[in-house]
């Protein structure tokens, strides 16, 4: 149902995550004034420098807090120099994931006119999801070893993760079918070899019977990464465990202009939380050069899922209103450098917001 007003946690982080944060904010209160729909907003400080600043990356009161808002719009978490005692770093991105169960990763990629490509194709318009909660990160919390000698990490895929992630997969090919898209879906594993990547494929199988209408593929993750270079078009949806997910999600989106165009999705049943794909970047922090696009795409992603679950075509019209005026723009630039341009942050953030302000808004319900 409709809400009077979507209450969301504004989650900045670490690096360039307070600038390309704000940039969406700031398209963000602009498109929804001009639809009147009334977004609040609420700042809650996590990530590396919080960590070295008070001991917690997350703390329990802003955990909790950031799962009573409707949404969460991330920037980006951690510092290459803050570390744990294992060598990993501060990543309270996976803490919010394992806490709020946000299973799956959607990430859409497609081109946008006036960005320059990566490869001489035009049919690259596809969605990856990748899975969150298990895999190769399921061992994230098990004890280290003494030995050292080794040390190892745990791939795990249970029934229930692979069988919610493929229903998911197969519901999205299919409201992409309905919308003029192929409807098909492509499952990337290693099942040749690791038996817990076999019964993943197992159960897609299972869960494609269900979906005879959707096309399907099973292909091996190393032969998969070379499709995306190759083949793009042969892709729609692409589904595959974290790890792996990780790391094609990430070429797709290099294929299609880079990380600053790349918005992401971290969804369960109830929650969501909305970031861009690239990280912290701390070498460019602070220089106001940083690429705020895939943080409004990401912006835009939330409207569309908050209008969805709360059946409120507001939001449907804030996200549409958002992404005409992103592809406005990088049509006819302003555009940050790592895209061909020489724009600042600021630059291209307000030429977004002029395109929302211009564009024409009709009544909705």
């Amino acid at each position: 149902m409709a809400k009077t007003r979507y209450e969301i946690a504004q989650i900045p982080g670490d690096g360039i995550g307070p600038e390309v944060v704000d940039a969406a904010v700031a398209v963000l209160n602009t498109a929804a004034g001009r639809c009147g729909l009334d977004l609040a907003f609420t700042t809650y400080h996590v990530g590396a420098a919080h960590f070295v600043e008070t001991g917690h990356a997350i703390p329990a009161d802003t955990m909790r807090a950031i799962g009573e808002a409707d949404a969460m719009l991330f920037g980006a978490a951690g510092l290459p120099s803050v570390r744990l005692p294992d060598g990993t770093e501060i990543a309270p991105q996976l803490d919010i994931r394992e806490h709020y169960d946000l299973f799956a990763s959607l990430r859409p990629v497609r081109l946008f006119e006036g960005v320059p490509r990566a490869l001489t194709r035009d049919d690259i318009d596809m969605l990856v999801i990748r899975e969150l909660t298990e895999g190769l990160f399921a061992g994230r919390h098990d004890a280290v070893t003494n030995d050292p000698s080794q040390a190892s990490d745990r791939m795990t895929i249970t029934r229930k993760g692979a069988e919610r992630l493929c229903e998911m997969a197969f519901s999205l090919a299919r409201r992409r079918k309905a919308a003029g898209k192929r409807g098909h879906v492509t499952l990337l594993d290693k099942a040749n070899v690791l038996r817990s990547q076999a019964f993943l494929r197992a159960v897609f199988d299972e869960v494609a019977a269900r979906y005879p209408d959707i096309g399907t593929d099973r292909v091996y993750i190393d032969a998969g990464c070379m499709i995306f270079i190759t083949n793009p078009g042969r892709y729609d949806v692409v589904v595959s465990e974290n790890q792996f997910g990780d790391i094609t999600s990430e070429i797709a989106a290099g294929i299609s202009g880079g990380l600053g165009l790349a918005p992401s999705a971290d969804i369960s049943l109830t929650h969501g939380l909305f970031q861009p794909s690239h990280g912290s970047a701390p070498d460019i922090a602070g220089q106001g050069v940083a690429n705020p696009i895939a943080t409004i795409l990401s912006a835009v992603m939330m409207l569309e899922w908050l209008g969805e679950k709360h059946d409120d075509p507001r939001c449907t019209q804030v996200a549409a209103l958002m992404l005409e005026a992103v592809e406005k723009t990088l049509a006819s630039g302003p555009r940050t450098r790592d895209i061909g341009g020489t724009a600042t942050t600021g630059a291209v953030t307000e030429a977004v917001v002029r395109a929302v302000m211009t564009a024409v808004v009709t009544a909705v319900g």
